[in-house]
């Protein structure tokens, strides 16, 4: 779950924000960042932007051709959850049109359908993320799930008192709160490792820490609020050194670049099928062979059993052994589609279109007054990931996505996405956040921009 920001009536022209109501107030001339980004929208419009990749996919996003409070939606909030694609959620209705049926063991026509689609999906997603075997990706309800699974399954199971998991103060609430409830119920330490002057994960600390106590290093991939990236690689070769294991966090990864388990050679990796253009309800696991087929069951039911008697029960072998009753068919299918989506334009065009449009982002959100952007600042050698969060100086984030969303059809995130230790450690209670994905266009970053100096404007007027 990301922050949450409230949602107000549509307003023509006036805008009410907590006990305060104001008129509104176009953006004033003495603001030149405005018509120097109409300016540049309007160069972009004509010029080679008018076949980026981000022009020519949107076609394929029914959802981006529409108005919202009388405003061209401008949606930046794809970390949080993206868009669908015309062929995702065309093979979601074809599963319950055509041939919906319960997998496994069935017989007939449809069941054998759905089971031959849902184990193709599977197979989608070990190729997607070259995993050595289908076996080793296990169908959670979503990566918190996935990440829930390694905690109470391995966690539970190899964790004593005395035992280290190290994570960074970065984490994603779901990468922090499982190993909190573990370490309480085997006496297990968390220690975490903050930013360095960069506000990157200190890798130096990280390392540090890593001793024989070590057991587990659960990290990011790519920060949902920094942006910036861990090199896992790196990570696992000091993690494997003494013996502990690694579980990396790839939901702002896996939909972005090019994602190979077997080169990171990470124990866990976790991913969700929402923050890549599939449904929501649906999320993997990837685990080595070894410690899957070593792992005890998450939860007890139906499909995950090889026989059940009165007394006792033996379980199946994995991934079935993870995937207790009936799973989420027809989205699995659909993620399966999503992926061919994303396999059909390339992960590595779509990293280097994001990289592209992610630095772009940041520049012109860089040269407005008044805003800090966290996280590093992107170089020839830092490439952020398309997502900035930031604060303006004076005014609260939920009231600029307020007036951003009520007025000009942009949407973008507030609150402490799911990460409050960072927040916390940034000095901050909340930030918003303008998220990119590859069917984002530099005119999405212009109107944006206008938008922004436009609020900014707005609540400054009453200063």
């Amino acid at each position: 779950m990301e922050g949450v920001a409230m949602k107000l009536p549509s307003f023509p022209n006036a805008i009410s924000i907590g006990h305060r109501s104001f008129s509104r107030v176009r953006c004033s001339s003495s603001l030149s960042v405005c018509s120097a980004a109409a300016a540049s929208s309007a160069t972009i419009s004509t010029d080679s932007e008018s076949v980026s990749l981000g022009h020519r996919v949107r076609k394929d996003f029914r959802i981006l051709h529409q108005e919202v409070n009388g405003s061209k939606l401008v949606y930046l909030d794809s970390a949080a959850t993206s868009q669908k694609p015309a062929a995702v959620l065309d093979a979601l209705q074809n599963y319950y049109e055509f041939y919906n049926s319960n997998v496994h063991r069935g017989i007939h026509y449809l069941s054998a359908k759905a089971t031959d689609e849902f184990e193709l999906a599977r197979k989608k997603v070990a190729r997607f993320i070259n995993a050595s075997d289908s076996r080793e990706i296990v169908f959670t309800r979503n990566a918190t799930e996935a990440i829930n699974l390694v905690a109470y399954s391995w966690g539970l199971s190899n964790l004593k008192p005395g035992d280290e998991v190290i994570l960074t103060v970065a984490e994603h609430h779901s990468c922090i709160v499982p190993w909190q409830i573990v370490s309480q119920k085997t006496g297990a330490v968390l220690k975490f490792v903050t930013l360095n002057e960069d506000e990157v994960p200190d890798i130096n600390k990280l390392r540090e820490l890593i001793s024989p106590k070590t057991k587990l290093v659960a990290v990011h991939h790519v920060s949902n609020v920094l942006a910036s990236s861990l090199p896992i690689e790196e990570i696992v070769v000091w993690a494997h050194d003494v013996g502990a294991k690694v579980l990396v966090d790839a939901c702002q990864s896996v939909p972005h670049m090019v994602v190979d388990v077997q080169k990171l050679n990470a124990d866990f990796l976790v991913a969700s099928s929402h923050k890549m253009c599939g449904p929501t309800g649906i999320g993997f696991l990837y685990g080595k062979s070894d410690l899957l087929h070593s792992m005890p069951p998450f939860l007890g039911g139906g499909e995950m059993i090889s026989d059940v008697f009165l007394d006792h029960s033996t379980y199946a072998e994995p991934p079935s052994r993870f995937e207790a009753g009936t799973p989420a068919i027809g989205e699995a299918i659909a993620l399966g589609a999503a992926v061919d989506y994303l396999s059909g334009i390339g992960m590595p065009k779509i990293h280097e279109y994001e990289v592209e449009i992610g630095k772009y982002l940041y520049e012109k959100l860089s040269s407005l007054p008044d805003v800090r952007i966290y996280g590093p600042r992107p170089s020839e050698s830092v490439h952020r990931g398309a997502l900035c969060s930031f604060n303006v100086e004076g005014l609260h984030p939920t009231d600029l996505a307020t007036f951003l969303d009520q007025q000009h059809g942009v949407a973008i995130r507030s609150g402490h996405h799911c990460a409050q230790p960072l927040h916390r450690y940034l000095g901050v209670n909340a930030s918003a956040r303008a998220s990119l994905y590859f069917y984002n266009t530099k005119d999405d970053v212009d109107a944006f921009i206008v938008a922004l100096a436009d609020t900014v404007s707005f609540f400054n007027s009453f200063k």
